[in-house]
């Protein structure tokens, strides 16, 4: 990581040679990432008969929650979102969204150990849905999801945490920019 600039480059081997990085999400970014989240779902809503170009945006705006949102930058642009919000028994990862242009080059893998070695440290499960017959269940499978259930539009998935794994600069499990610092306590 350039501790200058707070961009990470993957390791060799990690299979990604993009410079990447992640910074705390804002109210401003709702509409670029609602427009990107209709791009990337679209294939797989349409193949459900589950398209709708207004709905398939508002849902995105309606949970949109930027204090618990990291907007995904490579080369400092716009590329992506993740949202790794605080529940009952651990944590939900939604809005997970890259650009077409940086899908298929590691990316996605990368950013996830980075949000899972959070979660990792501090013993916290993580559950997500994905559509039925998205390419992303791979990925997730790939970085320890397992199928708790499904319906016939959403695959529900769970993974445990890690214990071994490197443990994160940021004690609390949530998206901040990589090489950043956690934010202060309340009255600190």
């Amino acid at each position: 990581m350039d501790t200058n600039t707070g961009t990470k480059k993957t390791e060799p081997g990690r299979r990604t040679d993009l410079e990447w990085s992640l910074r705390a999400a804002e109210p401003a970014d709702v509409e670029a990432i609602a427009e990107l989240r209709a791009v990337v779902m679209r294939p797989d809503l349409e193949r459900l008969g589950r398209y709708d170009a207004h709905r398939v945006r508002q849902r995105l705006r309606d949970g949109f929650r930027p204090e618990h949102t990291s907007v995904v930058l490579v080369a400092g642009a716009f590329a992506g979102s993740a949202a790794l919000h605080p529940s009952e028994d651990g944590h939900w990862l939604e809005h997970f969204y890259l650009a077409p242009a940086v899908q298929g080059r590691g990316l996605g893998s990368a950013v996830l150990r980075t949000l899972l070695s959070g979660t990792d440290a501090t013993g916290t499960a993580v559950r997500l849905n994905v559509l039925r017959g998205s390419p992303a269940r791979r990925l997730y499978e790939r970085h320890g999801f397992t199928v708790e259930t499904q319906d016939p539009t959403d695959v529900f998935m769970l993974r445990t945490p890690r214990p071994g794994r490197l443990p994160s600069t940021n004690p609390r499990p949530s998206l901040r920019p990589v090489g950043g610092k956690p934010p202060a306590e309340p009255g600190s």
